[in-house]
């Protein structure tokens, strides 16, 4: 891994380590339950733009266990 992947990686994970990405975690959950609600959407141009929305929000509260899977992966390579 390089210099520059390196200090990315530990930069990210500072950053998933912080109080404010704790708080915006539990609203992004907040936020997935209340749009994960067929129910609620009149037209297909509202399903499409839900289904964007939460693809986003489901991006961000997956992006901690992506990027650790990633850097191990990236670890192991260099062992």
């Amino acid at each position: 891994m390089t210099p520059e992947l390196q200090k990315y990686y530990e930069e990210r994970f500072s950053m998933l380590s912080q109080q404010g990405w704790i708080d915006l975690m539990e609203d992004v959950d907040k936020m997935i339950e209340s749009l994960n609600n067929i129910g609620a959407i009149a037209d297909e141009k509202t399903l499409h733009f839900r289904r964007g929305e939460l693809s986003i929000l489901i991006w961000l509260k997956n992006l901690r266990g992506v990027s650790e899977q990633a850097y191990e992966e990236l670890s192991e390579k260099n062992v």
